[in-house]
């Protein structure tokens, strides 16, 4: 072949394959493959007005099992309330906070269980304002004698936790203490028991009587001229029956329940302080919690003053009704008149001394107090 003719042909080769490389880059030739067809749009679903709103068990990660000691035996206020709490957090949480309530006597005694609140041993304490009062003074505030009204007490302590300043107050002291107060809970009037009459003030004079641990409830009774005596709750009737106290003074479901009645023969009644109790929990625990579960928390317990007083109160009644049926010779005697005004003089002096006993803001606690009472006595139409 002549060297012309290879090099035309070596063109034409040269071209072609351009040509080619050309029709693949731009896809050639080729039909383009079918599109896929859309999917059916998805009928709407049917509306029916109403909206799946999270509960407090969606908040909680994994289920919680806390512990509640309780101050009191089987079957009287704080053990039965604590269990009716139990209840009402089950249900809100769809069963995932499952509360264990321990009665008084399985975990210790009163001294015991506020400790092991305080240092997480357990989660909650159902305790009172005079034992609580050795880590947190200013709980103390709340044995004050003759602060409160006789009449509508439990409304009083209603509208003092939902709208006064006091709960504030009370929980920046709990909380230096690691503790946070949900609630106070009135549990009934205190009653005097006793083997003699007391009708008057000169008739405390030199009464040796149980009372919880508090220093302020020891100046209370100095006040009368008694012979206070810390006493535990378990080694009452053991003292009362040998004679080691003259008496006690407790709620009557306590003095039933307790049986102190079997050896105490006359029950006095001076208004001087409610018994009040105080559901506790421990604050890291608190802290630990969703902000809506620890609301809820506070919510229960505010909401369940009145019907734990009506509850109470009705106990109460029927109560001192069959102690006295059980025992005749109980004589039950309410001071009133210029006799009641005599105690009520002796045990207001005490107010004075509460900024020394009630701790470093017991002063601010103490006037925040009595402003809320008066607050609440005005807005309840209380004289």
């Amino acid at each position: 072949m002549k060297k012309s003719n290879k090099k035309l042909l070596m063109l034409l080769l040269g071209l072609m394959l351009m040509g080619m490389l050309l029709l693949v880059g731009c896809g050639g030739t080729e039909e383009p493959a079918p599109a896929e067809e859309p999917a059916p749009a998805e009928e709407p679903a049917e509306e029916t007005g109403e909206e799946t709103e999270a509960t407090l068990g969606d908040l909680i990660d994994q289920p919680l099992m806390p512990r509640l000691a309780s101050e009191e035996i089987e079957g009287d206020f704080m053990t039965v309330w604590a269990n009716n709490y139990g209840d009402h957090m089950r249900e809100v949480t769809d069963g995932k906070y499952d509360l264990d309530v321990y009665p008084y006597g399985t975990l210790g005694d009163t001294r015991d269980i506020n400790e092991l609140a305080q240092l997480g041993v357990v989660e909650y304490v159902f305790s009172d304002y005079a034992w609580i009062s050795s880590f947190v003074p200013e709980a103390q505030v709340l044995a004050l004698h003759y602060i409160w009204p006789e009449e509508r007490a439990p409304e009083t302590l209603e509208w003092v936790m939902k709208n006064g300043e006091f709960m504030g107050v009370l929980e920046e002291a709990f909380r230096r203490n690691g503790l946070v107060p949900l609630g106070v809970l009135f549990e009934g009037w205190q009653t005097i028991t006793s083997n003699k009459p007391i009708e008057t003030v000169d008739d405390m004079n030199g009464f040796k009587v149980r009372i919880m641990g508090s220093a302020l409830l020891t100046q209370n009774y100095l006040s009368y001229g008694a012979d206070p005596t810390p006493m535990a709750y378990g080694e009452i009737y053991g003292g009362l029956q040998t004679n080691l106290i003259d008496g006690q003074i407790n709620p009557i479901f306590a003095i039933k329940s307790m049986n102190f009645y079997e050896v105490q023969d006359y029950f006095t009644q001076i208004y001087a302080e409610p018994f009040i109790g105080i559901p506790t929990v421990n604050m890291q625990y608190f802290d630990s919690l969703p902000a809506e579960v620890q609301q809820e928390m506070r919510d229960y317990w505010a909401d369940a003053i009145i019907p734990s007083a009506e509850w109470i109160t009705e106990r109460h009644e029927t109560e001192l009704q069959e102690m006295m049926d059980e025992r005749p010779e109980i004589v039950y005697h309410e001071v009133t008149g210029a006799e009641l005004e005599e105690f009520k003089e002796a045990g207001r002096t005490v107010h004075e001394d509460f900024a020394d006993i009630g701790g470093p803001q017991g002063q601010e606690i103490l006037e925040t107090l009595l402003n809320d009472i008066e607050n609440a006595k005005a807005e309840l139409g209380i004289e």
